[in-house]
């Protein structure tokens, strides 16, 4: 089914992403993947395309466009390809938002130029070794003392992590109001007793650095609050749902693409005298795959266009992340099967999508969760 949701200056930055990943992600994929790390120049790169900061103001080197569709067809093209890219859903949809809706004046000056170059790349740590999608269960403390905050305890699972420059850490600085006690901060590359642990050892996506985070005594000074004090939580929740419709967007595009080549696949690879994708069994399984992402293609455009028209809600969000992944799950598994011995083989990038993929269904929010803001907005 043709899509409408795009316009030409959308599908003229799809030919640049495009062009960037021949270019400059390509030829250096295998090297990133043996290194286990996206070098950073690979984000320099971007920013010379164009393909990051243009939800940043002007003034700061961005584009000024506050069009998600834009992140979408970067997200997009960055799935296709696969994993091995660098973080530009983590640095353009997720940290981001906070940087531009949140810094003051003097914050903005100080942080936007670099990050809208790609020379400054930002994480966002909540998850934490008890703490995962429970934020209320986030111990990591920030105390007030003169002119600094004094920022204590660890985080894990922050992706970016290792090449991270700003770190927007969410930390108790209320111990005793609850979900009305977090605020942001944001720590910064060198400051005194922030450490990062060790780059974590996955199943899946090695070249994306995933690392746990250390803070001792970390004097973070008051000018680096982000957002409103002890309003931490209700900012987060703000930017939540974009973030989501970000995952289930590279989940749907990443899975279009192993479709696509496993359908040609199907179409090349014989058995007992035809193609294997003729057989009655194969060709119902491609045809009910292909339904199926059109399906959730649709839903992800009409998400795309209630968010330009601010009509997209959280529950609208959870549907979308908790559907789309683990569609994407579904569809790389009937891929891999369909490709027999090949499929289980890591020269085929069948192989790779189906260990890269799985994570989709966790970070972000689980689908369990996402389940149960569907179901309470049910009134259950």
């Amino acid at each position: 089914m043709r899509r409408t949701i795009f316009d030409t200056e959308h599908e003229q930055l799809r030919d640049t992403a495009t062009q960037f990943i021949a270019r400059e992600v390509a030829p250096n994929a295998q090297k990133w993947e043996e290194a286990g790390i996206v070098d950073r120049s690979a984000y320099t790169a971007a920013g010379r395309y164009g393909l990051i900061g243009f939800n940043m103001p002007e003034e700061y080197g961005g584009g000024g466009s506050d069009d998600f569709r834009f992140n979408a067809v970067v997200v997009e093209e960055l799935a296709k390809f696969g994993f091995l890219t660098p973080a530009l859903s983590v640095h353009n949809d997720i940290v981001g938002p906070y940087l531009k809706d949140l810094a003051t004046r003097e914050q903005q000056e100080r942080w936007l130029p670099g990050y809208a170059a790609g020379e400054l790349i930002g994480a966002i740590a909540m998850s934490e070794p008890g703490a995962g999608s429970d934020l209320a269960g986030i111990r990591t403390t920030a105390v007030r003392a003169g002119d600094d905050w004094i920022l204590n305890g660890s985080k894990t699972f922050i992706s970016a992590g290792i090449n991270s420059d700003l770190v927007i850490v969410v930390a108790r600085t209320d111990p005793d109001a609850g979900h009305k006690g977090f605020s942001l901060l944001v720590v910064e590359r060198g400051m005194p007793g922030f450490e990062r642990g060790r780059k974590l050892d996955k199943m899946g996506q090695p070249a994306q650095d995933t690392a746990e985070l250390h803070f001792t005594d970390v004097r973070v000074p008051a000018t680096n609050l982000l957002g409103e004090q002890n309003r931490g939580f209700y900012h987060l929740m703000a930017n939540l749902p974009s973030e989501r419709l970000s995952i289930a967007i590279a989940a749907v595009a990443g899975a279009r693409e192993t479709y696509r080549q496993t359908l040609q696949y199907a179409k090349d690879r014989t058995a007992f005298g035809q193609s294997i994708g003729s057989f009655q069994h194969n060709r119902f399984v491609l045809a009910e795959l292909d339904t199926e992402l059109d399906i959730a293609e649709q839903y992800v455009d009409r998400c795309l266009q209630a968010l330009l028209d601010q009509d997209f809600s959280a529950v609208d969000a959870a549907k979308a992340k908790w559907w789309c992944t683990e569609l994407a799950k579904r569809v790389v598994d009937a891929c891999l099967q369909l490709h027999g011995g090949y499929g289980y083989m890591n020269e085929y990038k069948v192989a790779k999508d189906y260990v890269d993929t799985r994570i989709q269904t966790i970070y972000g929010g689980t689908t369990e969760i996402m389940k149960d803001i569907v179901g309470r907005s049910l009134g259950l």
